[in-house]
């Protein structure tokens, strides 16, 4: 079911999401060489903790018995979504796929960005760029469609342009009260999901956060449960805000995100 928020009720969730950008601010200034994402994960844990906002991933339940361990999915390099905070150190020439989100006032925000780790290989770049270019798109396409379809379709169409792959076993959502909300929200579109296409209106909220994969889009999930690989190895890209769409059109609730 598709939930429209009103004027009071979006401003309650930019409150969310503002915290969430401070939380990816934090995570910019410490991702560098040396750093291990267990230390980020601590950081941002305790930022949350400061702001009284829950955070929404820890604790989450899984397909399998395992509950999400951490308050941020650190996924770095082939790693595509839903990786586990560890005391690996982060080497220069990786890349850091980063996912959080909390609720504050009984409202949502989720984002995720990926950060080069020192200088990165031209490779990881194009990676970067069109990943970032990709959900700037979407966000602009958002406040000119009608139906969400034809966003979808001109984000494939951008990949295959760039010769990427988008990973399709995993879709954005509507957002909040709850993280997860109706409707899906594909970063591709086919005939079979023509039936679950939606209209773009004022008061739809959605986490919109293509992936893109160097390779293959095809996908494997590790034996802890969790985290998610590219099934040929090759690096993964992860961008996404919180987004309303408005009569004015659409607004970055997560806004700052990514940004120095």
């Amino acid at each position: 079911m598709i939930t429209l928020k009103s004027k009071r009720e979006l401003g309650l969730m930019r409150d969310a999401g503002e915290l969430v950008a401070r939380a990816h601010k934090i995570v910019r200034e410490m991702v560098e060489p040396g750093v291990t994402t267990l230390e980020i994960d601590q950081a941002v844990e305790e930022f949350f903790a400061a702001q009284d906002a829950e955070p929404l991933f820890k604790g989450y339940p899984g397909e399998g018995s395992v509950p999400f361990p951490s308050v941020t999915c650190m996924s770095p390099n082939e790693q595509v979504v839903h990786g586990i905070p560890s005391a690996e150190p982060l080497r220069s020439g990786d890349i850091l796929s980063v996912d959080t989100g909390c609720r504050i006032h009984g409202w949502c925000g989720d984002a995720a960005w990926t950060y080069p780790v020192g200088d990165v290989d031209s490779e990881s770049q194009h990676l970067l760029d069109v990943g970032e270019e990709m959900l700037n798109v979407a966000i602009e396409q958002m406040g000119r469609q009608k139906k969400w379809s034809t966003v979808a379709r001109k984000m494939m169409k951008l990949a295959k342009a760039k010769k990427l792959s988008l990973v399709e076993k995993f879709v954005g959502h509507g957002i909040g009260r709850e993280m997860h909300e109706g409707p899906q929200v594909p970063n591709y579109t086919t005939e079979s999901l023509q039936r679950d296409d939606f209209e773009l209106q004022p008061g739809l909220v959605l986490a919109v956060e293509p992936m893109l994969n160097g390779g293959t889009s095809d996908i494997r999930v590790l034996k802890d449960q969790w985290t998610v690989v590219t099934a040929d190895g090759k690096r993964s890209v992860h961008f996404e805000h919180t987004v309303a769409l408005t009569a004015d059109g659409p607004i970055r609730l997560t806004e700052g995100v990514g940004e120095k």
